[in-house]
């Protein structure tokens, strides 16, 4: 026997993304936590897009320019993430340069991905269920927090390797890129809203 589900849309009701709240579909603001309320983006996709490319345009020199400047004796070696990782390989720390490679690497390609397969899906040129799409936005939020390790990384170094002359690290220009990056990234997740994907939905059926 099927079901029929009515959505708060068509009930005549408006959630508020921040909250959770449900309101009348007329109501402009959420009385709980003051935010504007809005059935379904007016600008659609675009702030994810935007996002999205602003934030691959920062990655591109977050990985050609040095994440890290050691300076020893007077002379400076640099260090590129990539780079990075070969050497902790090389010198033996593979659980470190594990480490590097998935938060620096792995994941940020992966919420690119995982991104754009959410906003061409809305399109329909992404076709999946919607228990998947429900998982792969889950997946966006989890490795969202992750993102940042190697800048963490990276300031902790910075901050307990001070030995004036003899030896010093210091970030690179790429820590900047990389921090913009996944800021930009967790805008693009933020702005997308699954109720597009879900209005694709119900329009095939």
């Amino acid at each position: 026997m099927s079901q029929t589900f009515v959505t708060a849309r068509q009930a005549g009701y408006v959630a508020c993304t921040d909250c959770g709240a449900v309101w009348p579909a007329k109501s402009r603001k959420c009385v709980r936590c003051d935010a504007r309320l809005e059935s379904r983006p007016a600008r659609g996709l675009q702030p994810v897009w935007a996002w999205w490319w602003a934030a691959l345009i920062f990655y591109i020199p977050a990985n050609i320019y040095p994440m890290l400047v050691t300076r020893t004796l007077g002379q400076d070696e640099e260090s590129t993430i990539m780079g990075g990782v070969i050497d902790l390989i090389v010198h033996g720390s593979w659980a470190i340069a594990a480490i590097v490679f998935i938060a620096s690497i792995a994941i940020p390609v992966a919420k690119f991905a995982a991104i754009a397969i959410l906003a061409l899906g809305v399109r329909g040129w992404a076709p999946m269920s919607g228990r998947r799409m429900t998982h792969v936005y889950e997946v966006v939020e989890f490795i969202g927090r992750w993102s940042m390790i190697d800048i963490f990384v990276v300031a902790i170094l910075s901050a307990l390797v001070q030995l004036g002359f003899l030896a010093s690290l210091h970030p690179g220009p790429a820590a900047a890129c990389f921090a913009l990056s996944v800021a930009f990234t967790m805008l693009s997740a933020r702005a997308f809203d699954s109720r597009l994907y879900w209005d694709r939905l119900e329009a095939v059926r």
